[in-house]
């Protein structure tokens, strides 16, 4: 972990995740109350940046990259509960400990608030009051659709699944709401993939040929994907239109 003073020149309200994140709601001073107590933090791949039952002196929301929740049980064996994608929050205010492992998936920037100036803006701000009710409530909605996918999903439906929840994010990052094939980069190797679905690493690979065969993806090198038709990719997905997906 190191702090990162190349990105404390950015304002609030030029922040890329500004229309997601807990601060979406905020006008011109509450946008000058979190700049008096926020910093950066940046993070290299595979590392961990809080421990299950570690104390927490920081909220956070994810800027750029991804992070994986996990849970460790008592003979070592290690769960994905969920994915933490640029915009999500870190941290409960008014709950002293982490509650799970926190780990950077890959190279991650997060921006930070000391804990107590925040729970203390909170009681003086219903707009993130407000926004982080939301947020709540959609990261129980992700849950349910974790526990969904990891449980009853075909490995077909796992790739297409966890497709769709990036594209769909990337879109929402991007504020694009226009028809038409939406592209973004999988952040994830195909290692790490197979690693939090469950599934192995040659079964990963045959899936994603195979959606890209059946023109469900077009893959431009490893990592750039375009999705012509991203109702097709809910379909392969086993959702509707609605998707019930992470957004």
């Amino acid at each position: 972990m190191k702090d990162t003073p190349g990105t404390s020149h950015i304002s609030c309200g030029d922040c890329p995740i500004r229309h997601r994140a807990v601060c979406a709601r905020c006008e011109t001073d509450e946008l000058a109350a979190l700049e008096r107590i926020k910093y950066y933090r940046s993070y290299e791949a595979g590392q961990t940046l809080i421990w299950s039952g570690d104390r927490m002196d920081f909220v956070a929301s994810v800027v750029t990259g991804i992070a994986s929740l996990t849970q460790t049980l008592e003979d070592g064996r290690r769960q994905m509960v969920g994915l933490l994608l640029p915009s999500d929050f870190v941290g409960r205010p008014g709950r002293p400990n982490a509650a799970y492992d926190v780990t950077a998936t890959t190279d991650l920037v997060m921006c930070c608030f000391r804990k107590k100036p925040f729970e203390d803006l909170m009681l003086h701000t219903p707009h993130i009051a407000q926004r982080l009710l939301e947020m709540t409530l959609d990261e129980l909605d992700a849950a349910r659709e974790w526990m969904l996918l990891l449980g009853r999903k075909t490995a077909r439906e796992k790739i297409a699944s966890l497709m769709a929840i990036i594209a769909r994010r990337d879109a929402s990052l991007r504020a694009r709401n226009a028809p038409g094939p939406l592209t973004f980069d999988l952040p994830l190797t195909r290692e790490a993939m197979a690693d939090y679905l469950g599934l192995t690493l040659e079964t990963v690979s045959r899936q994603i040929s195979a959606l890209r065969k059946d023109g469900v993806i077009v893959l431009d090198g490893k990592r750039h994907v375009i999705v012509p038709d991203m109702y097709r990719l809910l379909q392969e997905a086993g959702d509707d239109s609605d998707g019930g997906m992470i957004g």
